[in-house]
């Protein structure tokens, strides 16, 4: 964030200058907020995750400006991961222009990322995940607000493609996410970013650019800065957000898919341990791929470890039986087929 407008500078104002309408980046901002938080159950504060970035910074002013108004208590959390120098200042900054915004409560919460699995991208998300829920059931909050905007969605979806993911990969990000009870809201996914910096510029604040945003060891970095510019460049601007409209479509369908294999899994589970093969055989496929993910899970499988090659090979053990042995779940959960049913 730079010295001449950073957070903590000044509170966000609800016009641009004395006397001129609201600029329509804060107004877009504000409305995607006010959708967001109409109709959330609870009396708890919503908290919003702040980094100091355009997009969480934006989404931190409409909230502060938008939660009073529907009567709601906002407050926010920053998280300092300590991967940086001076990143311990710059949280400080960021809770500094939070309470003078008007924001209550405001935490800066300190997280290490040594020792956890995946890389460090990925440690530093569970890390992040992990400090803005505890910090969000200490206050009783009605859910944490996250400022993914649409081309983050975008990037999501592009990366997940590049996994070969299915369906559920391509889905993108959800809106609302219930983790242990506790909503996870984005606001922003039908926002484009430069609404985000546009609400910021428009309401005098600075965000901080994370130079991980540009590093090119990220892969989520490469498609920003590379991938999804040329698809801009040779599709258009409208690729950006059909990518995301993608998301949602998928995200729709998943959810259909996965209340028809609820019900499936239930009828072939039946009184009997395991599931029954035949039961498994009948149904169509994409929906018995889904009844054993979930059932994998249900026996203990972490969603991260259970991959689709794990999927795939209990397939096999109903579609391509030749009598082979056990297939071993991420923890070393074996499952077998004996006896006309797949049992662990």
């Amino acid at each position: 964030m730079s010295a001449r407008s950073e957070p903590g500078s000044r509170a966000p104002q609800s016009r641009t200058r004395a006397g001129t309408s609201l600029a329509p980046p804060v107004a877009g901002v504000r409305l995607a907020v006010r959708r967001a938080l109409t109709g959330l159950p609870g009396a708890g504060p919503v908290l919003v995750a702040c980094s100091g970035g355009a997009d969480s910074l934006a989404l931190a002013a409409a909230t502060a400006f938008v939660a009073p108004r529907l009567g709601r208590r906002a407050g926010l959390a920053t998280v300092d991961h300590g991967l940086q120098p001076g990143s311990a200042g710059r949280a400080e900054r960021v809770a500094g222009w939070a309470r003078e915004a008007g924001l209550d409560p405001v935490e800066v919460v300190a997280v290490s990322v040594t020792g956890r699995p995946g890389g460090p991208e990925a440690a530093a998300r569970e890390a992040r995940y992990d400090a803005l829920l505890a910090t969000a059931r200490r206050h009783g909050a009605a859910g944490v607000l996250l400022g993914h905007t649409r081309d983050d969605q975008a990037e999501t979806v592009l990366l997940a493609l590049a996994r070969g993911a299915g369906p559920r990969g391509l889905s993108g990000m959800p809106p609302r996410r219930d983790c242990d009870g506790m909503p996870l809201l984005r606001p922003l996914l039908d926002v484009p970013r430069d609404d985000t910096r546009g609400a910021c510029a428009a309401l005098g604040l600075a965000p901080w650019e994370d130079p991980h945003n540009a590093d090119p060891a990220y892969a989520r970095s490469r498609v920003r800065a590379d991938v999804l510019p040329a698809l801009v460049r040779a599709l258009g601007p409208g690729v950006v957000d059909n990518l995301a409209r993608t998301a949602r479509l998928l995200a729709a369908d998943t959810a259909a898919l996965d209340e028809l294999a609820a019900a499936a899994l239930a009828e072939v589970r039946g009184a009997e341990a395991g599931l029954s093969v035949d039961g498994l055989a009948a149904l169509p496929p994409a929906v018995r791929t889904r009844v054993l993910h979930a059932w994998a899970r249900e026996l203990g499988a972490t969603p991260a470890a259970l991959s689709h090659r794990h999927v795939a090979a209990l397939d096999a053990l109903v579609t391509d039986w030749h009598g082979q042995g056990a297939v071993h779940l991420p923890g070393g959960l074996p499952v077998r087929r004996h006896a006309g049913r797949l049992t662990t």
